[in-house]
């Protein structure tokens, strides 16, 4: 990956996107990057689309815009690739990773990717389900786009996962959220 990295998040409300971009950033951050994550909100409400967005990179990072031009563009909700233009702006080696059951092939084509352009499919919803028992994509959407993008070592992520969810929640719900980053991590794949 290039020395400045631009993320851009397709989620919808109550999915975990925006905690997933702030995750990302402290790992990056613990991991000796400089980082920015924030969110873009339409009508605040259970499942309203939303972006989110990162910047990391091994420099101090001096600006302060929307992300308009995104290398990697992680899709947590499928519905919207029917709903919005999800590759807006994709440069033109831009990585996708999209929450499906469907095989990279498969959405390749819907999302006319070029040949320089790397898409990536994991079923973060299922593996959420299995970790978590609720389907929260987040956390195995975290493991896809790192393993996908080499921003972090998962050792990084899980760390800043224990750390980010120990305030909040149980044991039980640390555990499943680190069993889904594992599996996010392991089970995404390319095509």
């Amino acid at each position: 990956m290039s020395e400045l990295v631009e993320i851009r998040w397709h989620g919808r409300g109550g999915q975990g996107t925006v905690t997933a971009a702030k995750v990302l950033a402290d790992a990056c951050l613990s991991g000796g990057r400089y980082v920015q994550a924030f969110p873009e909100y339409g009508p605040e409400r259970a499942g309203a689309p939303l972006r989110a967005y990162n910047r990391v990179s091994s420099k101090e990072l001096r600006l302060h815009c929307p992300v308009l031009k995104p290398q990697v563009i992680s899709v947590v909700d499928a519905t919207l690739l029917d709903a919005i233009d999800v590759t807006e702006g994709a440069t033109e080696d831009a990585i996708f990773i999209v929450n499906t059951s469907k095989k990279p092939e498969e959405l390749r084509a819907k999302l006319k990717a070029t040949p320089k352009q790397k898409v990536f499919t994991v079923d973060a919803t299922t593996i959420a389900i299995d970790c978590i028992g609720r389907a929260l994509p987040n956390s195995p959407m975290l493991g896809a786009v790192i393993k996908a993008t080499g921003l972090v070592s998962l050792e990084h992520l899980l760390e800043d996962v224990k750390k980010s969810f120990g305030k909040k929640f149980s044991q039980k719900i640390i555990d499943g959220n680190l069993e889904a980053v594992r599996r996010g991590y392991e089970e995404v794949k390319e095509g």
